[in-house]
Order: C-alpha cells, then structure tokens, then sequence
C-alpha cells in the first residue's frame, strides 16, 4: 500500500491511520450494529424488513 501512495505522490502521513487498519485489523468487538431499516421497521412494529427497505431484494427480485 505505501508504494501504491508513493506512485500517486500522497503523502503518508495523511493516510497513515488508514494504513495502520490493515496492518493491525480490526478490534474485537460483538459485531453488533443496527440498521436505520431495523430501527424503523421495529418502531413501526412491522414483521419484515422489506417493507421499510427501499430497495428489498430477494431471490426474485434484484433490481430496483
């Protein structure tokens, strides 16, 4: 990655955090995170998500 950032004449310091995340991956976590789409289909009581998706997809339909 750093060779890659030389040849495009950025400088490394700028993006030396974002370096470091793959030299060092990522911190353990519970890998818990809620969607906006979750919490609107839970605030609505609704049973499935795709009725608050915009964009649903499914086996019968991949496009929007």
């Amino acid at each position: 990655i750093n060779a890659e950032y030389m040849g495009m004449e950025v400088d490394i310091v700028t993006v030396k955090d974002y370096i470091d995340s793959f030299r060092l991956g990522a911190y353990p976590h519970g890998g818990f995170g809620v969607g906006l789409e979750r919490v609107v289909m839970l605030t609505l009581a609704l049973s499935n998500i795709r009725k608050v998706s915009m964009f649903p997809r499914d086996p019968r339909r991949n496009s929007p």
